[in-house]
């Protein structure tokens, strides 16, 4: 691996778009080529961030040659197709959350990185984020002792009616499960370490057959607890709390873009607050980076197999709630 690491955008939108931010707080990355399905909305793309090969298709961008690796920015229901596509053309694939639609597509995508033996992460940006990171040492270092309660949220508000809304399209793999459901879900797979044996799901649907808000209880082997919520009709809190018989852990809001984390261990409290460089989503882009040159195919803050797990996960509360999409 040079010096250097060159990335391409598979993908025009707005998570495109705060991708291409992150990556300019990145000393060592260049943004070399962007691949969408027009050249118009490629060129566009291509002058906000001044990316020189603007692809207008994206299997041309996946064949690129000057390209190391591509973030797959494309809606849920293309990650699949579009991961596999660039895994089979020699790109390492940093694939935006959630991974797939379901379990059998995310496995479907690892095989592949297993056969071809080219990288592949998904890009659960929250795990890599300094503040993040001192929880787990926190853990780890047992400061709130066996970890028995967790909870979590992320929801906002949007318009069910707005035109060619993404969220409200099943086609798309909406709903708020999908949006940003996945990120209570995989928080507590990182602090757990595990997938729940036991699931309850309830969730609101609505008129376009996809849900509005959810709300998840989950339970492990060894009695611990996860209460997560989501939405995408209003607005949460946006916390996220570890519980444990020493102490107890508070990342304060937004949870999921972390800068501030409070240890309350008995009469000793501790606050650990770190500004982001960039926008946070660089620090996905640098763990992708430190792995290609490390030769590594994939990333220990999060495995091909937990990815795997947490759409398992999700694909039993989708069942629980009456979620199916029409490409299942």
């Amino acid at each position: 691996m040079a010096d250097r690491v060159r990335w391409g955008i598979l993908g025009t939108g707005s998570i495109a778009k705060q991708f291409a931010k992150g990556l300019e707080a990145i000393p060592d990355a260049d943004l070399v080529a962007v691949g969408s399905r027009s050249q118009e909305t490629a060129d566009a793309f291509g002058e906000q961030f001044k990316v020189k090969k603007r692809h207008a298709s994206y299997e041309a961008l996946a064949e690129d040659g000057e390209v190391d690796a591509v973030y797959v920015a494309t809606p849920h229901s293309l990650h699949k197709e579009n991961s596999i596509m660039c895994l089979r053309a020699g790109k390492a694939v940093l694939c935006e959350k959630p991974f797939t639609i379901n379990s059998g597509e995310a496995q479907d995508v690892v095989d592949v990185a297993r056969e071809t033996g080219i990288f592949l992460m998904e890009a659960m940006w929250s795990r890599f984020l300094p503040v993040m990171v001192r929880v787990r040492e926190w853990l780890a270092e047992g400061k709130i002792g066996e970890v028995k309660m967790l909870a979590a949220d992320f929801g906002f508000g949007s318009d069910p009616n707005a035109a060619k809304s993404r969220l409200y399209d099943p086609a798309l793999g909406g709903g708020a499960l999908m949006d940003v459901g996945i990120y209570p879900v995989s928080f507590a797979s990182m602090v757990m370490g595990r997938q729940p044996v036991q699931v309850q799901g309830m969730a609101h649907i609505g008129e376009r057959k996809v849900d509005e808000q959810a709300g998840m209880v989950f339970g492990y082997d060894g009695g611990e607890i996860a209460m997560l919520y989501t939405s995408i009709r209003n607005r949460t809190p946006h916390q996220g709390y570890i519980m444990g018989t020493k102490g107890m852990i508070h990342i304060h809001p937004p949870f999921w873009k972390a800068t501030k984390a409070t240890l309350l261990a008995g009469k000793d409290e501790e606050t650990v607050e770190i500004a982001l460089e960039g926008n946070g989503y660089n620090y996905e882009a640098v763990e992708v980076m430190g792995c290609l040159r490390e030769g590594k195919k994939e990333s220990e803050g999060i495995s091909l197999v937990e990815t795997v797990e947490i759409m398992k996960t999700m694909d039993e509360v989708r069942a629980q709630v009456g979620v199916k999409f029409p490409m299942e």
